[in-house]
């Protein structure tokens, strides 16, 4: 019954949903129309704000394509081809890659966001491998994966509030800082985590498709092959055929040692003076140190980095155009609208589910948590604020309560996502490289686990204490 569902949503959704660019361009010209609709701004003045925020995704968008690239070059080399061919001899079946995908994405996820590269790359490994695996829904487990990085390490709005001097304080809003142990350790946050690390691998399986399966070499491009010529022998096919100076450079491997050790050294230092801070900037830096160190030679490692580097147009060109929708909701005002409103109709009991409605609301327009946070953020919590001193609550439960919305926020951005196909185009760079595959055909997989954890989470952000 619910494996017949899920594929009667995906079958509506490849019927009806437009490419992840077309989406942003329908996106763009709503949040323009909304704009004009319900604030007090010119048609000029959202032109601008379009333009203006065109190009604040920049350095995000260079963040995720380096994070793509390098992570897929490390894929690509002689150790970790080994270690997947060992974790494909204990893994069997297409229903044991759906958990594992999962389970493993929902683990690395709280260590950094940027981590479903990784899970994306073992998972497009084990389809070349295993027979039976419905490719687009793999693709979805690996999407599915990724949203729980709101729960752990690299939660931003979490991180946010426990820095200093952060912009709610410089607002007045707060006057302190809210510490992690608060939100990330709270009850609430707990409770999240065991919904994804327990329920989504279960759910998958429970949804996985018992039809023909739509495998990874049915979805291959005419022409595309998953077996080429390998690293080693495309750089040695690259050599003169006398000895030479810029050969023997090409293929030094002290040179590129001595530079991988050098940026471990830094790594190590790193991480002993501020601890366990795994942000994309130390992550990139990261990969790239690990590619050195497993393609071992300069001309290996180019090579790995130019096949890594083929199929990241999809970030490149659309990053700006989701850019562009945040700049009309930042500078026009209606992403604060929206939260305020949304905030308007909260009660004591009830502020928590719209703090949540709100944050995926708006993740439609505004695809960063961060960024969300920015525009709704202090609209929700000065609302807490208001309903906390009505009640004659005390500085410590206001604060748990505004800890609370904020996660509530955190938690709705996530999860829309599933709907949402911005980050999809982190996950197609390693996944689509090849393939005939589009969005349309993946969300579709996405509703049902959206339905249910959209139930669930409103319960546990409602009910379940800080």
């Amino acid at each position: 019954m619910i494996t017949k569902l899920g594929q009667k949503f995906s079958d509506i959704f490849t019927k009806y949903m437009p490419s992840a660019y077309v989406f942003a361009l329908l996106l763009t010209l709503l949040t323009g129309l909304l704009a004009l609709l319900f604030t007090e701004v010119t048609p000029l003045a959202v032109l601008e704000a379009w333009y203006g925020g065109f190009w604040s995704l920049l350095a995000f968008g260079m963040q995720i394509a380096l994070i793509v690239v390098t992570a897929f070059s490390i894929a690509q080399s002689p150790p970790v081809e080994k270690g997947i061919n060992a974790i494909a001899v204990l893994i069997k079946t297409p229903k044991q890659v759906y958990f594992l995908v999962v389970l493993l994405g929902g683990l690395l996820s709280l260590i950094s966001f940027g981590m479903i590269v990784v899970v994306a790359i073992l998972a497009r490994a084990l389809a070349e491998r295993i027979k039976g695996i419905n490719y687009p829904f793999l693709i979805a487990c690996v999407y599915f994966s990724m949203n729980g990085w709101v729960s752990g390490a690299s939660s931003s709005i979490a991180l946010l509030l426990n820095t200093p001097r952060n912009f709610l304080i410089q607002k007045g809003i707060l006057t302190e800082m809210i510490p992690t142990t608060i939100t990330l350790g709270s009850f609430m946050n707990l409770g999240m985590l065991l919904l994804f690390l327990v329920l989504g691998p279960l759910l998958f399986v429970a949804l996985s498709p018992m039809a023909k399966a739509r495998e990874l070499n049915d979805l291959l491009k005419k022409g595309t092959t998953e077996h080429r010529v390998s690293i080693a022998s495309e750089a040695a096919s690259q050599k003169l055929p006398y000895r030479a100076l810029s050969d023997r450079l090409n293929n030094a491997g002290w040179l590129q040692m001595v530079v991988a050790v050098l940026g471990m050294v830094y790594i190590v230092i790193h991480l002993a003076k501020k601890g366990f801070d795994l942000n994309f900037n130390i992550m990139i830096f990261l990969f790239l140190m690990l590619g050195l160190l497993f393609h071992k030679t300069p001309m290996r490692y180019a090579i790995s980095m130019k096949r890594a580097s083929q199929n990241i147009s999809g970030i490149i060109f659309q990053f700006p155009f989701y850019a562009g929708i945040m700049g009309i909701m930042l500078s026009t005002g209606l992403g604060e609208l929206v939260g305020q409103q949304l905030s308007d109709w909260a009660t004591l009991r009830t502020f928590p589910f719209f703090a949540y409605l709100a944050g995926g609301m708006v993740n439609f327009a505004i695809p960063s948590a961060g960024g969300e946070f920015a525009v709704i953020g202090p609209s929700v919590l000065q609302a807490v604020q208001e309903l906390a001193a009505n009640a004659g609550l005390s500085n410590a439960e206001t604060t748990a309560m505004m800890a609370k919305a904020a996660m509530a926020i955190a938690y709705g951005e996530s999860l829309s996502n599933l709907l949402q196909p911005f980050y999809l185009l982190v996950v197609f760079p390693v996944m689509g490289m090849g393939v005939k595959i589009q969005a349309r055909d993946v969300v579709g997989y996405l509703v049902i686990p959206f339905l249910v954890f959209f139930a669930l989470q409103s319960l546990l952000v409602m009910y379940l204490p800080m």
